[in-house]
């Protein structure tokens, strides 16, 4: 069995398609790919894909393979990453990643912690959604993440902020002329919603509008910060969004508060347990430091 097999076998289970699978993610034809999975099928001794006019899906065996492929997919992926890193050059270099929009406050702190220690290490920055940080500190991508708390195993989680949902709006929409807007304003509003990509925020606002019994249809979904001011300000639809949003505001979007206990989301440092960069524990040993150097208080608009 080969790691392309298994690769071959993730793409068509998680394209549902081995059309699609061949064109989009593999960039082979569907034949040779077809004639892959058979060979993969007969060597593990069952049948994994069912085959019919909708389309492909996992048998029971399928299923349990799928969990166990992507998992040495990862782990030889993480062995490459570690082989790569120990072949290059003596000066070390130190992978932090950011989750979009908070780099703006934390990238400046996170590096002037490590002043010291500049002069001899490169620093890669980088910024995507929370889940693919998690995965790069899975594959040994990144040293260090700013993220949210992703259920994935062997990373470790400190937290460093608990940010407040705050209500996104146009600044001349009616419910901006409120100091803090009530849950139950929300109902009838053109609602911004949250898609499955940042699924730790989607999951609390969908519990905060649960518990309040609050019936929303989201008109639209986003996946960052700037997708959701974009269609606030386009649709004059309303977003709940996390305090550190209001550092990308335009003056045509505001943020309110919401009247009692709002729901807040944590913003955590993520690391692979297993890591022993030096580098990383005398980061780890000045978080304490870290926190105190953010600004007291999120601007706000009005």
């Amino acid at each position: 069995m080969e790691l392309r097999h298994l690769r071959y076998f993730v793409a068509v289970a998680e394209e549902g398609s081995l059309t699609l699978a061949a064109a989009k993610r593999l960039h082979t034809a569907q034949p040779s790919l077809s004639r892959q999975i058979r060979d993969l099928e007969y060597e593990v001794g069952v049948q994994l894909l069912s085959r019919s006019v909708h389309g492909i899906e996992l048998t029971a065996a399928g299923r349990a393979f799928l969990d166990h492929a992507r998992l040495a997919i990862t782990q030889a992926e993480a062995a490459g990453e570690a082989a790569r890193r120990a072949a290059q050059p003596v000066k070390a270099t130190f992978g932090m990643g950011f989750l979009t929009g908070q780099e703006v406050e934390w990238l400046p702190r996170a590096t002037s912690i490590l002043r010291d220690e500049l002069v001899n290490i490169d620093i890669r920055v980088s910024s995507h959604h929370s889940t693919t940080l998690a995965d790069d500190l899975q594959r040994g991508r990144l040293d260090v993440a700013f993220l949210r708390r992703e259920p994935k195993p062997d990373l470790e989680y400190k937290l460093i902020a608990k940010e407040p949902l705050v209500v996104i709006l146009p600044s001349d929409h009616p419910l901006a002329k409120a100091k803090a807007i009530a849950p139950h304003d929300l109902t009838g509003q053109t609602f911004i919603g949250i898609s499955e990509i940042p699924r730790v925020l989607r999951s609390i606002v969908n519990d905060y509008l649960k518990r309040h019994e609050i019936n929303v249809a989201p008109h639209l979904e986003i996946d960052n910060f700037a997708m959701a001011i974009s269609l606030v300000a386009s649709t004059r639809g309303v977003a709940l969004l996390p305090i550190s949003a209001e550092h990308h505001l335009p003056w045509s979007v505001v943020s309110r508060p919401l009247k009692g206990e709002a729901p807040s989301i944590d913003l955590v440092v993520g690391y692979h347990e297993s890591n022993t960069s030096s580098i990383l524990r005398t980061f780890l040993s000045r978080i304490d430091d870290l926190i105190s150097r953010k600004s007291s208080k999120p601007r706000r608009n009005h």
